[in-house]
């Protein structure tokens, strides 16, 4: 079967890439008579660019223009075919679709069985800065892959999940779909915890969720078998900025080598400079911020972060890559990097630093907004700690 993406692609340049399209035609699937207008809004794309990528999918039959915009019956089919659009309830996706409130109505029956799998979920492990959000952010997290067009037919990547948004995703999945198995479909969850991978891979088999656990320790690359093929992560890192680096790393190596695809990192509301350092970071990484919702996550008795953290939305360019590819060894969680004094060097003209409580400079993040003293560098690799 051919694919309309592929081909309208092949004839026009778009610096967004193909996800753009990819909504597009979304758009007329799920809105019948759409003007071309309306598809620039929904796609935030200038009219001239949203005419362009019309007109090659009405060349390649995957639509027509009479009354608005709309599919043709094979463009249809191969929407419901090969991203696994048949059979959705349509009311209920243009619903959450909608601007709006985030956690609705009709979804009180999850949101219910959300709360109560919450409550009997493991004890927080603090040592490795796990933390309880609450049922509605985990469901709210849901809801915003699919306003992302990153949920159907995706194959979606939990960095870590004792926020079981995994379990969310599979639950809302399954409501879409008049609780059908959607074998278009995958989430995946890596984490050290033992604990939640058994937990969340009970919750799937009973409620038949399409979920696939992995015990992995992040400290180590993923397996090969899962790099390179997910189209969005999710990752609640240690509020550290190692941490962040090292989880949002490991993601990236996992996503498909496309433009476009989102990050959703959910971290702690920080300080200018911690947050100047954590966007240098994302730009070293090839990265671009697209969206920021503060207070967007709750949290359980996280008293130290007043119970509330921000969602961000970064996404891939040609440039993407992940600044940790091998073993990490720096200090990692809260309460490591507090006590640890370690030694970095300057990628640059290798001036060796000592970072933390007691060293020349107590974080990396203030180390890296400041420069080597040396050649102004602000790029260092950790050689040793104590």
């Amino acid at each position: 079967m051919k694919n309309y993406i592929e081909i309208a692609s092949a004839h026009i340049r778009l610096d967004e890439g193909n996800t753009v399209i990819e909504q597009l035609l979304l758009e007329c699937y799920m809105n019948p008579g759409i003007s071309t207008k309306a598809l620039a809004r929904a796609t935030l794309l200038p009219v001239p660019i949203a005419t362009v990528i019309k007109k090659e999918l009405i060349k390649c039959g995957a639509l027509t223009q009479a009354s608005g915009v709309n599919c043709t019956e094979e463009g249809k089919d191969w929407i419901e075919k090969e991203w696994g659009f048949r059979g959705i309830d349509m009311d209920l996706y243009r619903e959450l679709m909608a601007d709006g409130s985030d956690i609705h109505s009709e979804l009180a029956d999850i949101l219910s069985v959300l709360r109560e799998i919450m409550s009997l979920r493991p004890q927080v492990n603090v040592q490795i800065d796990q933390s309880k959000c609450t049922a509605e952010t985990s469901l709210r997290r849901a809801i915003l892959c699919l306003k992302q067009h990153s949920l159907i037919g995706k194959q979606i990547l939990c960095v870590g999940d004792d926020d079981l948004v995994s379990v969310s995703i599979g639950l809302l999945l399954q409501r879409l779909f008049a609780k059908e198995r959607h074998a278009k479909t995958s989430i995946h969850v890596a984490d050290i915890d033992e604990r939640f991978l058994q937990y969340i891979g009970a919750i799937a088999d009973r409620e038949k969720l399409p979920i696939h656990c992995h015990h992995h320790d992040l400290r180590q690359p993923l397996p090969e078998e899962m790099q390179g093929r997910y189209d969005c992560f999710f990752t609640d890192p240690p509020y550290t900025l190692q941490g962040m680096t090292l989880f949002v790393s490991r993601g990236i190596s996992a996503l498909k080598s496309r433009k476009g695809l989102p990050i959703f990192l959910s971290f702690a509301h920080k300080s200018p400079d911690f947050t100047l350092a954590m966007q240098r970071e994302w730009i070293r990484m090839g990265l671009t911020a697209g969206m920021t919702i503060p207070r967007f996550n709750e949290y359980e008795g996280a008293e130290m972060i007043a119970n509330r953290s921000q969602m961000i939305i970064l996404r891939t360019t040609d440039q993407t890559t992940p600044d940790c590819t091998d073993v990490f060894i720096d200090a990692l969680y809260t309460g490591e990097v507090k006590r640890t004094l370690r030694i970095y060097c300057c990628k640059q003209c290798g001036e060796k630093v000592e970072v933390g409580v007691q060293g020349k400079v107590p974080t990396i993040e203030q180390l890296k907004n400041q420069g080597c003293q040396s050649c102004g560098n602000g790029t260092f690799d950790m050689v040793a700690r104590t």
